[in-house]
């Protein structure tokens, strides 16, 4: 009886330890996860900006001139909140999850990353209004 209850007790140990690794794995997951929707978030932001970007040159003739300026800073303005909103959420969740068997990104990457692409959207928005060339339409 002593050994059933000996071999008992080992089975129920393994299980509790595989079910511990059950776990870390998928903690493990989740932080990967957590950089691959970051990843995706900026692509995001980078379309967005490329979207305001082209907007502009297809439509520069566009009448009247500030309303394609307008359009094209929405998408912009757009992709750095994107930027922006997308590392404020992947730190948050990585800060309260541990890593078991995989190395953890490197937060501070993740805000340099969208720290720059949020001041290059700013700088953009900036350049589109301050380089703005007035039309000369009725000119001969």
């Amino acid at each position: 009886m002593t050994n059933n209850k000996n071999s008992s007790n080992d089975l129920a140990e393994k299980r509790t330890d595989m079910a511990e690794d059950r776990t870390d794995w998928a903690e493990d997951r989740t932080i990967q996860a957590t950089e691959r929707t970051f990843a995706g978030w900026l692509r995001t932001a980078f379309a967005a900006i490329g979207i305001g970007l082209g907007f502009r040159a297809v439509f520069g003739e566009f009448e009247p001139p500030w309303l394609a300026q307008a359009i094209a800073t929405g998408f912009i303005v757009m992709g750095g909140i994107v930027a922006f909103t997308a590392q404020q959420r992947a730190c948050a969740s990585l800060a309260h999850l541990s890593t078991h068997a995989i190395r953890a990104p490197a937060t501070r990457h993740m805000r340099i990353l969208s720290y720059c692409v949020t001041a290059a959207a700013v700088v953009l928005v900036v350049a589109l209004w301050w380089l703005h060339e007035p039309t000369q339409s009725g000119t001969a």
